[in-house]
């Protein structure tokens, strides 16, 4: 009878553990992937910036409502780090990478070891890269024009600007390109180009516009932010200086650049990017890649951003 009983448990136990291991099965029977078992990792050098941070949040939380697990990596500024970050992502071997802004020639390596583990990256506010199976940013070409023709429409017309730049990140260097030609063709003298560093880009561009009011203040009669930090620092460099002649304009449309628009300060104007626009563009991209196996019909999506002014 023992023997009998000690039998009946463990066939009864086998049986309960192929159906436990059933039901825990989430794949599909193809060995393709189903969309809520998708393992995402995002790769950022800017989490401190606010609008990275923003449609970093936004992507994630598409990913979560998706079932997907998403993980984010920042290497706060360091391109070095980027390398690796991209490298040691790709010995994960999760479904997708996602290089959440920045620029995708700094990171060929690590490109070249996601492309070796047949790991498919995507990219948000980036650029066009070989290695990149598609980039969702805005038209930060036309940003950099609307942003400058408000800026001019600000001066009256006329006037020297200050440009606020940061040529590593793609988009702020097509905006600063933009803004350029728009400067130029109306006959804006642009008086100096000054780089802002990331992180801490409120605090470098306040530093340096007051340098620069200190020493040629009377020329300057506007100040062009490639991104909405770099605005706010110059808007408190000139708050500290009591100078409210000289508007500033930015790119973004952060909830802090319209307040300050709101105001009625030197922050005249912002650009806002459709950030959740962008962040579920990319998502719907990567289950479309990764789950349907329908690679993207281009490999750059360009969306509209929208001018907010005084």
């Amino acid at each position: 009878m023992k023997f009998v009983k000690s039998l009946l448990t463990l066939t009864l136990a086998a049986s309960a553990a192929v159906a436990l291991a059933g039901c825990s099965d989430t794949g599909s029977s193809g060995g393709g992937e189903t969309e809520g078992s998708l393992n995402v990792t995002v790769v950022t050098p800017y989490l401190a910036n606010a609008a990275t941070k923003e449609v970093i949040e936004l992507f994630t939380a598409d990913g979560e409502a998706r079932g997907w697990n998403v993980s984010v990596v920042d290497t706060a500024g360091d391109m070095n780090k980027l390398n690796s970050a991209f490298q040691d992502a790709a010995a994960q071997q999760p479904d997708a990478i996602v290089l959440g802004t920045g620029d995708p020639t700094q990171i060929s390596l690590g490109l070249k070891s996601a492309a070796d583990a047949g790991v498919p990256v995507f990219a948000i506010d980036a650029g066009e890269a070989e290695g990149i199976t598609a980039n969702v940013t805005s038209d930060n070409t036309d940003l950099g024009e609307q942003s400058a023709n408000a800026l001019i429409d600000a001066m009256g017309g006329t006037g020297q600007v200050v440009m606020l730049t940061h040529d590593p990140h793609p988009g702020v260097k097509a905006r600063a390109a933009g803004a350029r030609a728009v400067f130029e063709e109306a006959g804006i003298e642009i008086i100096e180009e000054k780089h802002v560093n990331v992180p801490g880009p409120v605090d470098d561009a306040r530093t340096s516009v007051q340098d620069i009011m200190s020493s040629r203040g009377a020329d300057v009669t506007g100040i062009w932010g490639g991104w909405d930090e770099p605005a706010l620092g110059a808007t408190q460099a000139l708050d500290a200086a009591g100078i409210d002649d000289v508007p500033v304009v930015g790119v973004d449309g952060q909830d802090f650049a319209v307040a300050e628009i709101e105001k009625g300060g030197p922050f005249v104007a912002t650009i806002k990017q459709d950030w959740p626009a962008i962040a579920a563009k990319v998502a719907d991209l990567i289950e479309a890649t990764v789950v349907d196996g329908t690679q993207p019909e281009q490999t750059q999506f360009e969306l509209p951003g929208t001018l907010i002014e005084q």
